[in-house]
């Protein structure tokens, strides 16, 4: 869970609308909110949370990477409970920082991609082209859409919206390991994702055509 910035990021207006990501957001902050108090009275600071869940995320990677699938998903999920967190200690903790930000974004994009790299290890390993190019892809497409984000917020756009963003596609990729359909998994993620980055295109223009009209 994004723990959000402060700064200009704000400027310009966002469109008005509540996405899946927003309500699955409300869901996880009440699932858990127990654990973050608990984790907070221990001392656990949110940034060491944001650095734990990465780490589990690569060895979920490698994991994937050498076949070994089903520890794979214990481990992945595990790190995807972390990701739910951090934020949430953070806020409940006050401790909510422009670089706890910063850092959040910036390990969920490591998380994301050695996820894609050990699947393209994998499939490559298996001389299974068709699914080792959609990994290629995939990844490819993840980064797009987090890229535009960060280019609207660069202008003073706030552009986290979309039909696809990064809680559906870990959610897609988790399922596609349980049950075994990573080939209609990373299918879905290529095209959700490269039209999501085409959504925030359009979000980001309204937001500037908006602005000028003020």
């Amino acid at each position: 869970m994004s723990r959000q910035p402060y700064g200009s990021a704000n400027r310009l207006p966002r469109p008005a609308q509540r996405s899946l990501t927003d309500l699955a957001h409300l869901v996880v902050a009440q699932l858990f909110a127990p654990l973050a108090r608990f984790l907070h009275r221990l001392g656990v600071t949110p940034n060491a949370i944001t650095v734990f869940g990465c780490l589990l995320s690569m060895m979920g990677a490698a994991l994937i990477a050498m076949d070994r699938w089903t520890a794979a998903i214990v481990v992945v999920l595990v790190g995807g409970f972390a990701d739910g967190v951090d934020g949430l200690l953070a806020r409940q903790s006050q401790q909510t920082t422009r670089f706890g930000a910063f850092l959040d974004s910036v390990l969920d994009r490591w998380s994301d991609s050695a996820l894609f790299v050990g699947l393209l290890i994998h499939f490559a390993r298996a001389d299974m082209m068709v699914e080792e190019v959609l990994s290629g892809a995939a990844l490819s497409f993840s980064l797009l859409v987090s890229y535009t984000r960060a280019r609207a917020e660069g202008i003073g756009a706030r552009c986290n919206r979309g039909l696809f963003t990064r809680l559906e596609r870990v959610s897609l990729l988790v399922a596609g390991l349980i049950f075994d359909r990573m080939g209609i998994a990373l299918w879905l993620i290529v095209v959700l994702s490269a039209f999501t980055a085409v959504q925030r295109i359009y979000y980001t223009w309204r937001s500037t055509q908006l602005n000028a009209e003020e």
